[in-house]
């Protein structure tokens, strides 16, 4: 199945439940889709099972993981697992994204160092959609190798939230292929933007804004920024 048949499987494939992750705060749950005599595990976040922040919007984290599914297909980095925001599931509406096959044990703080030299475009990405919590085992390497991130929940707001573990690259140069994208992304967010409307279902006007300068900002400083000092910038568990 290509990746617009995995995206209507998602939307519209018969939708079973298998179990519950357990270990998170929010309700998430493993699931299977059936479509075109194929079948997928996937990851289900209702609406109905998020807990209320006091400085996220009620009811808005499964859409975020929405929103990051759309930056990251749109500036070409293919960094986030398909992921629609299905009106009608099991529990209700919510977000449901493909299921990544990988050896759980094997996460960013036992990465090989080839695989750690990998991550600036994840670095750039959490940079620019301010991820409130990057820990280390929401970075997953797929059994094809390619590198993918979950967890997106805490992602797009407005005030300075980062927490991350990813501070690899602090003092380095952006390269210079991550700027070009980051160059093409003001166009993308720009009003009228198919982007700007596709984000605008998921994230507030604010938060557009907020992404858009921050990617501003990132590509004239051309440098990954070092950790702020004056707050805690890690997640907590940082795995």
């Amino acid at each position: 199945m290509d990746h617009a048949g995995i995206l209507a499987a998602l939307q519209k494939g018969t939708f079973s439940l298998q179990g519950q992750f357990v270990s998170g705060s929010n309700y998430t749950f493993l699931g299977t889709i059936e479509a075109q005599e194929e079948q997928f595990p996937v990851v289900y976040k209702p609406l109905r099972g998020e807990q209320p922040l006091w400085d996220f919007p009620l009811r808005s984290l499964a859409h975020r993981e929405v929103a990051a599914y759309l930056l990251s297909q749109a500036l070409g980095w293919e960094l986030v697992p398909p992921t629609v925001f299905r009106r009608k599931g099991p529990l209700g509406s919510g977000s449901v994204q493909f299921f990544i096959n990988h050896d759980p044990e094997y996460h960013y703080f036992n990465f090989s160092p080839e695989d750690r030299e990998r991550l600036r475009p994840v670095a750039v990405f959490d940079l620019i959609t301010n991820n409130a919590d990057r820990k280390g085992g929401h970075i997953l390497k797929g059994e094809d190798g390619h590198l993918w991130m979950i967890d997106h929940g805490l992602c797009f707001h407005s005030e300075d939230k980062l927490r991350t573990v990813v501070w690899d690259f602090a003092g380095q140069p952006v390269p210079a292929e991550l700027l070009a994208d980051l160059a093409r992304l003001d166009e993308l967010l720009a009003e009228g933007a198919s982007l700007r409307e596709d984000l605008l279902a998921h994230i507030l006007e604010a938060e557009v804004a907020a992404l858009a300068l921050r990617a501003q900002n990132l590509r004239q400083a051309g440098v990954f920024p070092p950790p702020p000092e004056s707050r805690r910038h890690f997640p907590w568990p940082p795995v």
